[in-house]
Protein backbone atom coordinates (compact mmCIF):
# COMPACT_ATOMS: atom_id res chain seq x y z
CA UNK A 1 0.00 0.00 0.00
CA UNK A 2 1.18 3.60 -0.79
CA UNK A 3 -0.04 6.79 0.36
CA UNK A 4 -1.44 9.10 -1.99
CA UNK A 5 -3.07 12.85 -0.21
CA UNK A 6 -6.24 13.56 -0.84
CA UNK A 7 -7.86 17.14 -0.27
CA UNK A 8 -11.25 18.04 -0.40
CA UNK A 9 -14.13 19.51 1.35
CA UNK A 10 -17.06 21.93 -0.34
CA UNK A 11 -17.19 24.04 -2.63
CA UNK A 12 -15.37 27.57 -2.30
CA UNK A 13 -13.42 25.88 0.93
CA UNK A 14 -9.61 27.06 -0.68
CA UNK A 15 -8.53 23.13 -1.52
CA UNK A 16 -6.66 24.26 -4.87
CA UNK A 17 -4.95 27.26 -2.70
CA UNK A 18 -3.94 25.20 0.07
CA UNK A 19 -2.49 22.54 -3.07
CA UNK A 20 -0.64 25.27 -4.42
CA UNK A 21 1.18 26.40 -0.84
CA UNK A 22 1.82 22.25 0.11
CA UNK A 23 3.46 22.28 -3.18
CA UNK A 24 6.07 25.33 -2.11
CA UNK A 25 7.15 22.49 0.69
CA UNK A 26 6.08 19.00 -0.91
CA UNK A 27 7.21 17.77 -4.14
CA UNK A 28 4.10 16.97 -5.62
CA UNK A 29 1.48 16.94 -8.62
CA UNK A 30 -2.40 17.41 -8.75
CA UNK A 31 -4.50 14.97 -9.90
CA UNK A 32 -7.99 17.19 -10.36
CA UNK A 33 -11.07 15.81 -8.58
CA UNK A 34 -13.64 18.23 -10.49
CA UNK A 35 -16.46 16.82 -12.88
CA UNK A 36 -16.31 20.07 -14.58
CA UNK A 37 -12.70 20.59 -15.22
CA UNK A 38 -12.10 17.51 -17.05
CA UNK A 39 -14.36 19.40 -19.73
CA UNK A 40 -12.41 21.63 -22.35
CA UNK A 41 -13.71 25.60 -22.64
CA UNK A 42 -15.44 25.00 -19.19
CA UNK A 43 -12.72 27.45 -17.39
CA UNK A 44 -14.39 30.72 -15.70
CA UNK A 45 -17.23 28.31 -14.05
CA UNK A 46 -15.23 25.23 -12.65
CA UNK A 47 -12.67 27.57 -11.48
CA UNK A 48 -10.17 25.84 -13.48
CA UNK A 49 -6.38 26.60 -12.14
CA UNK A 50 -5.00 29.00 -15.30
CA UNK A 51 -2.03 28.91 -17.37
CA UNK A 52 0.69 30.39 -14.90
CA UNK A 53 -0.73 27.91 -11.98
CA UNK A 54 -0.39 24.92 -13.66
CA UNK A 55 3.03 25.86 -14.97
CA UNK A 56 4.14 26.23 -11.71
CA UNK A 57 2.16 23.04 -10.16
CA UNK A 58 1.71 19.74 -12.66
CA UNK A 59 -2.12 19.12 -13.22
CA UNK A 60 -3.53 15.66 -14.35
CA UNK A 61 -7.11 15.43 -15.29
CA UNK A 62 -7.67 19.10 -16.71
CA UNK A 63 -8.98 19.23 -20.72
CA UNK A 64 -9.28 16.25 -21.27
CA UNK A 65 -12.42 15.52 -22.96
CA UNK A 66 -15.17 17.76 -25.12
CA UNK A 67 -18.35 18.42 -23.31
CA UNK A 68 -20.12 16.28 -26.07
CA UNK A 69 -18.31 13.02 -24.42
CA UNK A 70 -19.11 12.78 -21.04
CA UNK A 71 -16.69 11.83 -18.21
CA UNK A 72 -18.05 9.20 -15.84
CA UNK A 73 -16.77 8.13 -12.17
CA UNK A 74 -15.39 4.65 -13.41
CA UNK A 75 -13.54 6.98 -15.75
CA UNK A 76 -12.23 8.77 -13.20
CA UNK A 77 -11.06 5.99 -11.16
CA UNK A 78 -9.23 4.08 -14.22
CA UNK A 79 -7.35 7.28 -14.80
CA UNK A 80 -7.10 8.05 -10.85
CA UNK A 81 -4.94 4.80 -10.66
CA UNK A 82 -2.81 4.60 -13.34
CA UNK A 83 -1.85 8.96 -12.62
CA UNK A 84 -0.70 7.87 -9.34
CA UNK A 85 1.10 5.05 -10.32
CA UNK A 86 3.29 7.61 -12.80
CA UNK A 87 3.19 10.32 -10.51
CA UNK A 88 5.17 7.79 -7.84
CA UNK A 89 7.29 6.38 -9.95
CA UNK A 90 8.53 9.69 -10.53
CA UNK A 91 8.82 10.15 -6.64
CA UNK A 92 6.45 12.93 -6.07
CA UNK A 93 3.12 12.68 -3.97
CA UNK A 94 -0.18 12.53 -5.93
CA UNK A 95 -2.27 14.63 -4.11
CA UNK A 96 -6.28 14.80 -5.28
CA UNK A 97 -7.67 18.32 -5.09
CA UNK A 98 -11.44 18.86 -5.58
CA UNK A 99 -14.59 18.53 -4.47
CA UNK A 100 -16.34 15.80 -6.51
CA UNK A 101 -17.65 13.29 -3.81
CA UNK A 102 -18.59 10.56 -6.34
CA UNK A 103 -15.24 10.23 -7.52
CA UNK A 104 -13.56 9.79 -4.65
CA UNK A 105 -15.97 7.35 -3.75
CA UNK A 106 -15.18 5.77 -6.70
CA UNK A 107 -11.58 5.52 -6.23
CA UNK A 108 -11.82 3.97 -2.43
CA UNK A 109 -14.29 1.72 -2.61
CA UNK A 110 -14.47 0.81 -6.29
CA UNK A 111 -17.75 1.32 -8.88
CA UNK A 112 -19.87 -1.29 -10.34
CA UNK A 113 -20.30 -1.88 -13.99
CA UNK A 114 -23.56 -1.12 -14.88
CA UNK A 115 -25.39 -0.79 -17.85
CA UNK A 116 -26.08 1.96 -20.33
CA UNK A 117 -30.34 2.84 -20.00
CA UNK A 118 -31.94 1.55 -22.30
CA UNK A 119 -35.00 3.71 -23.55
CA UNK A 120 -37.16 0.92 -24.78
CA UNK A 121 -36.76 -0.77 -21.42
CA UNK A 122 -37.78 2.32 -19.61
CA UNK A 123 -40.77 2.88 -22.05
CA UNK A 124 -42.08 -0.27 -21.37
CA UNK A 125 -41.26 -0.11 -17.51
CA UNK A 126 -43.37 3.72 -17.49
CA UNK A 127 -46.25 2.63 -19.72
CA UNK A 128 -46.96 -0.57 -16.92
CA UNK A 129 -46.56 1.85 -13.94
CA UNK A 130 -49.24 4.23 -15.54
CA UNK A 131 -51.47 0.93 -16.19
CA UNK A 132 -51.11 -0.81 -13.11
CA UNK A 133 -49.22 1.77 -11.05
CA UNK A 134 -45.87 2.35 -9.25
CA UNK A 135 -46.72 -0.07 -6.65
CA UNK A 136 -46.72 -3.26 -9.05
CA UNK A 137 -43.30 -2.26 -9.96
CA UNK A 138 -41.95 -2.28 -6.43
CA UNK A 139 -43.14 -5.57 -5.49
CA UNK A 140 -41.86 -6.59 -8.37
CA UNK A 141 -38.27 -5.35 -7.49
CA UNK A 142 -38.82 -6.76 -3.43
CA UNK A 143 -38.98 -10.40 -5.25
CA UNK A 144 -35.69 -10.03 -7.59
CA UNK A 145 -34.24 -7.63 -5.25
CA UNK A 146 -35.51 -7.51 -1.49
CA UNK A 147 -32.04 -5.50 -0.59
CA UNK A 148 -33.07 -2.27 -2.98
CA UNK A 149 -36.33 -2.60 -2.31
CA UNK A 150 -35.66 -1.83 1.34
CA UNK A 151 -33.88 1.52 0.21
CA UNK A 152 -36.22 2.52 -2.74
CA UNK A 153 -39.41 3.64 -1.90
CA UNK A 154 -42.18 2.92 -4.54
CA UNK A 155 -42.82 6.56 -4.82
CA UNK A 156 -39.26 7.18 -5.98
CA UNK A 157 -39.72 6.30 -9.41
CA UNK A 158 -36.58 7.25 -11.29
CA UNK A 159 -34.02 4.86 -8.81
CA UNK A 160 -37.02 2.26 -9.13
CA UNK A 161 -37.30 2.26 -12.86
CA UNK A 162 -33.35 2.05 -13.00
CA UNK A 163 -33.51 -1.42 -10.45
CA UNK A 164 -35.50 -2.76 -12.54
CA UNK A 165 -33.79 -2.06 -15.55
CA UNK A 166 -30.55 -3.16 -14.48
CA UNK A 167 -32.03 -6.80 -13.28
CA UNK A 168 -33.83 -6.54 -17.36
CA UNK A 169 -30.86 -6.02 -18.62
CA UNK A 170 -28.00 -8.46 -17.21
CA UNK A 171 -30.25 -10.81 -15.06
CA UNK A 172 -28.40 -9.54 -11.89
CA UNK A 173 -30.02 -7.49 -8.95
CA UNK A 174 -28.51 -3.97 -8.62
CA UNK A 175 -27.25 -4.93 -5.32
CA UNK A 176 -25.43 -7.64 -6.46
CA UNK A 177 -23.42 -5.73 -9.61
CA UNK A 178 -22.83 -3.18 -6.49
CA UNK A 179 -21.37 -5.59 -4.19
CA UNK A 180 -19.44 -7.23 -7.10
CA UNK A 181 -18.11 -3.46 -8.04
CA UNK A 182 -16.78 -2.76 -4.45
CA UNK A 183 -12.99 -3.20 -5.34
CA UNK A 184 -10.64 -1.63 -2.67
CA UNK A 185 -8.45 1.08 -3.53
CA UNK A 186 -4.96 -0.07 -4.31
CA UNK A 187 -3.52 3.06 -2.23
CA UNK A 188 -3.61 4.01 1.33
CA UNK A 189 -5.09 7.41 1.20
CA UNK A 190 -4.60 10.13 3.88
CA UNK A 191 -7.47 11.91 3.52
CA UNK A 192 -8.33 15.99 4.77
CA UNK A 193 -11.25 17.64 4.49
CA UNK A 194 -11.65 21.61 4.91
CA UNK A 195 -15.15 21.71 6.42
CA UNK A 196 -15.58 25.80 7.44
CA UNK A 197 -17.80 25.54 10.88
CA UNK A 198 -19.04 28.76 10.17
CA UNK A 199 -21.59 28.26 7.15
CA UNK A 200 -21.95 31.86 6.80
CA UNK A 201 -18.29 32.53 6.07
CA UNK A 202 -18.60 30.19 3.30
CA UNK A 203 -22.09 31.65 1.63
CA UNK A 204 -20.05 34.67 1.57
CA UNK A 205 -17.14 33.10 -0.48
CA UNK A 206 -19.23 31.43 -2.57
CA UNK A 207 -21.24 34.61 -3.66
CA UNK A 208 -17.92 36.58 -3.72
CA UNK A 209 -16.79 34.00 -6.04
CA UNK A 210 -19.56 33.94 -8.54
CA UNK A 211 -19.28 37.27 -8.56
CA UNK A 212 -16.01 36.87 -9.53
CA UNK A 213 -16.85 34.54 -12.48
CA UNK A 214 -19.69 37.01 -13.89
CA UNK A 215 -16.82 39.64 -13.92
CA UNK A 216 -13.96 37.55 -15.43
CA UNK A 217 -16.81 36.25 -18.58
CA UNK A 218 -18.42 33.60 -17.62
CA UNK A 219 -21.61 34.79 -19.50
CA UNK A 220 -19.24 35.17 -22.62
CA UNK A 221 -17.75 31.25 -21.70
CA UNK A 222 -21.38 30.22 -21.83
CA UNK A 223 -22.32 31.68 -25.52
CA UNK A 224 -18.61 30.06 -26.53
CA UNK A 225 -19.48 26.93 -25.16
CA UNK A 226 -23.37 26.76 -26.51
CA UNK A 227 -21.72 27.42 -30.11
CA UNK A 228 -19.42 23.94 -29.28
CA UNK A 229 -20.45 20.67 -31.72
CA UNK A 230 -22.50 18.65 -29.90
CA UNK A 231 -23.35 20.56 -27.35
CA UNK A 232 -27.09 19.50 -25.47
CA UNK A 233 -27.98 21.30 -22.49
CA UNK A 234 -28.92 17.98 -21.00
CA UNK A 235 -25.21 16.38 -20.78
CA UNK A 236 -23.58 16.17 -17.19
CA UNK A 237 -21.31 19.31 -17.92
CA UNK A 238 -23.90 21.59 -18.19
CA UNK A 239 -25.32 20.61 -15.61
CA UNK A 240 -22.98 21.67 -13.16
CA UNK A 241 -24.00 24.65 -10.87
CA UNK A 242 -23.38 28.10 -12.50
CA UNK A 243 -23.33 26.84 -16.15
CA UNK A 244 -27.02 25.53 -15.99
CA UNK A 245 -28.43 29.22 -14.48
CA UNK A 246 -26.18 31.19 -17.08
CA UNK A 247 -27.13 28.57 -19.74
CA UNK A 248 -31.38 29.24 -18.91
CA UNK A 249 -30.54 32.93 -19.03
CA UNK A 250 -29.49 33.18 -22.34
CA UNK A 251 -32.19 31.00 -23.36
CA UNK A 252 -34.83 33.50 -21.64
CA UNK A 253 -36.16 31.80 -18.93
CA UNK A 254 -34.84 34.53 -16.29
CA UNK A 255 -33.35 38.29 -16.00
CA UNK A 256 -29.56 38.25 -14.84
CA UNK A 257 -30.64 39.11 -11.19
CA UNK A 258 -32.45 35.83 -10.77
CA UNK A 259 -30.20 33.91 -12.77
CA UNK A 260 -27.23 35.14 -9.84
CA UNK A 261 -29.57 34.30 -7.20
CA UNK A 262 -30.26 30.59 -8.49
CA UNK A 263 -27.01 30.00 -9.05
CA UNK A 264 -25.20 30.56 -5.79
CA UNK A 265 -28.43 29.39 -4.20
CA UNK A 266 -27.70 26.11 -6.66
CA UNK A 267 -23.74 26.03 -5.18
CA UNK A 268 -25.04 26.84 -1.68
CA UNK A 269 -27.23 23.31 -1.93
CA UNK A 270 -24.09 21.58 -3.42
CA UNK A 271 -22.12 22.96 -0.57
CA UNK A 272 -25.03 21.30 1.90
CA UNK A 273 -24.72 17.79 0.03
CA UNK A 274 -21.08 18.00 0.19
CA UNK A 275 -21.13 18.47 4.00
CA UNK A 276 -23.67 15.65 4.37
CA UNK A 277 -21.27 13.42 2.14
CA UNK A 278 -18.01 14.53 4.49
CA UNK A 279 -19.96 13.72 7.68
CA UNK A 280 -20.33 10.09 6.88
CA UNK A 281 -16.39 9.77 6.03
CA UNK A 282 -14.73 7.78 7.92
CA UNK A 283 -10.81 8.29 8.84
CA UNK A 284 -11.15 12.19 7.48
CA UNK A 285 -8.83 14.55 8.76
CA UNK A 286 -11.08 17.47 9.89
CA UNK A 287 -9.34 21.59 8.82
CA UNK A 288 -11.64 24.65 9.68
CA UNK A 289 -10.07 26.54 7.58
CA UNK A 290 -6.88 25.60 4.98
CA UNK A 291 -3.72 25.70 7.00
CA UNK A 292 -0.57 24.61 5.99
CA UNK A 293 0.95 23.89 9.03
CA UNK A 294 -1.30 21.44 10.03
CA UNK A 295 -1.78 20.17 6.56
CA UNK A 296 2.53 19.25 7.08
CA UNK A 297 1.55 17.57 10.24
CA UNK A 298 -0.62 15.19 8.71
CA UNK A 299 2.08 14.37 6.08
CA UNK A 300 4.68 13.65 8.56
CA UNK A 301 2.43 11.55 10.27
CA UNK A 302 1.07 9.37 7.95
CA UNK A 303 5.20 9.23 6.73
CA UNK A 304 4.11 10.29 3.08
Amino acid sequence: MTQVLVITGPTASGKSQLAYELAEEVPLEVISVDSAQVYRGFDIGSAKPDAEQQRKVRHHLIDIRDASNPYSAADFRADAVMLIEEILSRQRLPVLVGGSMLYIKALRDGIANLPAADPAIRSELIEEAEQYGWTRLHDRLKRIDPQAASRIKAADKQRLQRALEVHRLTGQSMSQLLQEGNQPCPFELTEIAIIPSDRKILHLRIAERFDQMLERGLIDEVINIRAMPGIDPELPALKSVGYRQVWNYLEGQCNFDVMRQKAIAATRQLAKRQYTWLRSWPDLAVLDKANLAEVLKIVEAASI
